[in-house]
């Protein structure tokens, strides 16, 4: 995961989905969706450490141990109750084994090696644990529009003020980014060594209106903006 964008722009990063709060909660409830009952979990990249804040605050899920490349990201997952270790997902300083679940949420997008952030997560994955990956697919609305706003480096190109949402991700974070199909991911989760594969979706309607109200998800990836894979170690 590139270091820079997340060090230098941490707090934008929370300010945006407080500013999209339907959005924050709808991607919640998707991740919840497949987190009852994890056991030990790990976030890989977890970030500030906002939704394992959420999820434990507001449904009683309990992720406590993160893994992060960014110390700015990883400061504010620290006052946030979680036990943070300096790392990337291609090389998780972690043994092996030793979780029930591994969470990587958001993070897929910018990883540069993702199919070795896989076998990574198998390795310290135990048997019959589970992955969780959700990103937002490059085939979605979403990925379309970040993808454009990544070319033009910024929201203000007429076309696109017309058609993004009233509070958009910073072009900072779009410009670190490298958008995946939903189908690209699960065919490097499975030659990685898991099985089961399962997939949920939220964030349904047109990124300009996904704010209007709080979506709960939806079985399959046809449709959503934000996705997510479960999968099992075997």
């Amino acid at each position: 995961m590139p270091k820079q964008p997340f060090d230098e722009h941490a707090d934008q990063y929370d300010s945006w989905f407080l500013r999209n709060r339907n959005v924050l909660e709808s991607e919640v409830r998707l991740l919840k969706h497949f987190l009852k009952s994890p056991g030990k979990t790990l976030s890989v990249g977890c970030g500030s450490g906002l939704f394992e804040h959420l999820l434990r605050t507001g449904h009683g899920i309990e992720i406590r141990f993160g893994v992060e490349p960014s110390e700015g990201m990883a400061r504010i997952a620290e006052k946030r109750g979680m036990e943070v270790k300096s790392g990337v997902a291609e090389a998780l300083p972690c043994g092996d084994g030793e979780f029930d679940t591994v969470l990587l949420n958001g993070t897929p997008s910018y990883i540069a090696d993702l199919g070795k952030a896989f076998r990574e997560a198998f390795r310290v994955l135990k048997p019959g644990g589970q992955v969780v990956v959700a990103d937002v697919p490059a085939e979605s609305s979403y990925g379309l529009l970040y993808q454009l706003a990544k070319g033009s480096d910024s929201w203000e190109e007429p076309y696109l003020r017309k058609i993004a949402p009233q509070h958009p991700y910073p072009v900072e974070f779009t410009r670190a980014a490298n958008w995946r199909t939903t189908e690209e991911k699960a065919g490097m989760l499975t030659r990685s060594g898991f099985v089961d594969l399962e997939y949920a979706q939220t964030l349904t309607r047109h990124p300009k209106y996904s704010d209007d109200q709080v979506e709960d998800p939806v079985a399959g990836f046809d449709r959503g903006d934000y996705v997510a894979i479960r999968a099992r170690k075997p």
